[in-house]
């Protein structure tokens, strides 16, 4: 693991940065600076904007500090990845699935039905079915609870918690910022829920084991890398994609199956079911469970992973690939995934054997020769022979990581995470050009976009909207705020609607405005920024009055100047300055804020095709249900107040900074990056 000492790490970048001066001075001058003069920024206004774009959000003093650094040594830095986290490390020890092999979680982390299927296996648990057909977890929890801790087992929901704690952690805290955004993002675009069959035992080491270290590297080792995962396996079902016995057709194959069911029929009218009767249903079912190709993944990693919805394929391009895939499953962990027969013969004949034969096992990853289509196939105008076994799927994934529409479909995703919604085609033109020349190095691509001119435009500058997830770890890096309890923070993420590893659908969040704003969205960001602020959030501080040097303001309307300098700095405050005074005048807003801050629901906002200009401040995105009309009841009435340009301090005399700053945090300027 990194070790490092945070207070240290200023000077940790200093060095680093003479170094890298250094040499370069040494290969004879130095690197092209980045044209953000030409846009008419100055390079503090510019290190805000590469902040903005490249971290989940500022911390205090970091603008300064990467202006002092110079921009591209701050960037190349983070290109590198080799900062290192002694301070976070510590806090991910709290999390032990984090450090654990699939095969281990797999053993460890399980359902309720998983573990009293072993259990009753074993004979230690007797639980007796009610009428309905259910167990009664609750009369026998007791002895059911005694059984997992005996065999060291432990509830899937830790291992949800474990994944969910350490991404906010590292989020919020690793100094590789560039890195934790590029995991999220490859991680959108190869997506996966946890809500499909049992890939949440594998999202884990899906994060940390293939995407991470590839999130920076060649687009082809990231692409192979996930195909050969468990987690993508399981979740577009390839894992049990195989070729046909026999290469039979359907025809054929409904023939075989027919007569096999005619067979057990008489077997059965004989009372002939013992163990000839037995072998023949296996037979069966393993027949049925072979009967061909599933096509999911192969339409998937041409459409969404590669080349694009337009990127140049057919149909007959798509079931051929997904015959070159046929046999690309996962090495058994457990009898939960069907791949039983898989075990038994790698226990009869040995790996090594099967390897010899044309298996091949790497790591969590198998290629069984036995369930590969060894028929000749052609996509994409490639031709593959006969019997090509691995090396068909090598193949076809290297050309599609190579493909000309993989370079724009994936370049101008990039784009639209890193510059705007709609990017310029001049931009992804640029970035597309540097993909197929550089072997598709992702470092090299996003070189190339932070040194065009479209990066720094005034039109790209805090275009994007965040969405809830950089919402809250934004303000966390913003308020430089201590989290013990990352899980409440998870909390509010999914109330403001992204749920985080549970996006059903492969394309993965939509990375665009519209999907996340709505009036709806924007109460649930307003009643965040003021929870959070007031600091309601359990496991979650900071200390307002340190951000600014221990000084308090005078009055709300100063601490609107501070707080909006504090968290939008290089930024025009004036636009939110005009925007948000007024609430601090009108009574009736600051009844409606306190109130609807109080009640948010644990309900979920759901996320709506809605235009940018739902970010405009109305009255109505302070209006909640009418539960909040009772809890104003029962709290100060602000229109009491006799002055009302003070009215925010009577709310609450001792907290109007915070008041302010949870205003702010929900503000439409805030929202964007």
């Amino acid at each position: 693991m990194k070790r490092h000492s945070q207070n240290i790490l200023p000077l940790v970048f200093l060095i680093c940065a003479a170094a890298i001066f250094s040499v370069t001075s040494r290969n004879g001058g130095d690197k092209p600076k980045f044209p953000y003069k030409k846009a008419g920024l100055t390079k503090k206004q510019a290190a805000a904007h590469l902040l903005s774009r490249f971290t989940y959000g500022a911390k205090p003093g970091q603008v300064e500090e990467v202006k002092e650094m110079g921009l591209e040594k701050w960037f190349e830095l983070q290109l590198e990845a080799d900062l290192l986290d002694d301070s976070l490390n510590k806090q991910l020890v709290n999390y032990p699935s984090l450090f654990m092999t699939n095969k281990t979680i797999v053993n460890t982390y399980l359902r309720n039905d998983q573990i009293l299927k072993r259990g009753i296996k074993e004979g230690v648990i007797d639980f007796n079915k009610d009428s309905i057909g259910k167990y009664n977890y609750t009369e026998h929890k007791a002895e059911f609870e005694a059984y997992m801790k005996s065999r060291g087992l432990k509830p899937n929901g830790e291992l949800n918690n474990d994944l969910i704690s350490q991404k906010i952690l590292r989020a919020a805290y690793t100094n590789n910022q560039l890195q934790e955004i590029m995991t999220s993002f490859w991680y959108n675009h190869f997506n996966i829920s946890n809500d499909i069959g049992e890939c949440d035992h594998f999202t884990m080491s899906y994060e940390k084991d293939v995407i991470r270290p590839n999130s920076l590297g060649k687009f082809g080792d990231l692409l192979l890398a996930t195909a050969k995962s468990p987690a993508m396996l399981m979740y577009l079902d390839n894992y049990k994609s195989v070729a046909s016995e026999n290469n039979l057709s359907p025809e054929a194959a409904a023939k075989k199956l027919q007569d096999m069911y005619a067979q057990q029929k008489q077997m059965r009218e004989k009372g002939d079911t013992g163990t000839q009767y037995k072998d023949l249903t296996k037979k069966i079912n393993g027949f049925k469970y072979a009967q061909g190709y599933n096509e999911n993944y192969a339409r998937e990693i041409m459409e969404l992973h590669t080349l694009g919805v337009d990127g140049g394929y057919t149909q007959a391009d798509v079931t051929n690939a997904a015959k070159v895939l046929t046999g690309w499953t996962f090495f058994p962990m457990s009898n939960d995934y069907g791949l039983e027969g898989v075990q038994k013969m790698i226990d009869k004949y040995g790996v090594d054997s099967l390897q010899r034969q044309g298996f091949v096992h790497d790591a969590d990853f198998m290629f069984a020769i036995n369930k590969h289509d060894k028929s000749e196939k052609k996509v994409l105008g490639y031709t593959f022979p006969a019997k090509g076994g691995y090396d068909e799927g090598l193949r076809l994934i290297d050309i599609l990581a190579h493909h000309n529409s993989t370079a724009h479909f994936i370049c101008k995703k990039l784009a639209v995470r890193f510059v705007s919604d709609n990017p310029p085609a001049s931009l992804v033109d640029k970035m597309a050009k540097t993909f197929l020349e550089k072997d598709g190095d992702i470092k090299q691509v996003l070189t190339t976009m932070v040194n065009s001119p479209e990066f720094w435009s005034k039109e790209a500058l805090r275009e994007k909207i965040k969405s809830p997830f950089e919402l809250v770890i934004s303000t966390v890096r913003a308020l430089d705020a201590k989290v013990t309890k990352p899980m409440e923070l998870f909390y509010w993420t999914k109330r403001m609607g992204e749920n985080i590893y549970r996006y059903l659908a492969p394309t993965g969040f939509p990375d665009k405005g519209q999907y996340w704003i709505n009036s709806g969205s924007v109460l649930s960001r307003m009643n965040f920024g003021l929870a959070f602020a007031a600091q309601r959030i359990p496991g979650v501080t900071f200390n307002l009055k340190e951000l600014n040097n221990n000084e308090q303001p005078k009055d709300a309307e100063e601490a609107l100047k501070i707080y909006c300098k504090l968290l939008m700095p290089e930024q025009d405050i004036n636009p939110a300055i005009k925007r948000l005074s007024p609430m601090l005048k009108d009574t009736a807003i600051l009844n409606k804020i306190f109130a609807s801050s109080i009640t948010a629901k644990n309900t979920v906002a759901q996320p709506t095709q809605s235009s940018n200009d739902q970010m405009m401040m109305t009255d109505n995105m302070m209006m909640t249900d009418a539960n909040a009309k009772k809890v104003v009841a029962e709290k100060p009435d602000v229109s009491k107040a006799a002055d009302n340009s003070t009215a925010l301090s009577q709310v609450n005399a001792n907290n109007f900074m915070k008041q302010v700053a949870g205003i702010v945090i929900g503000s439409p300027e805030f929202q964007r990056r």
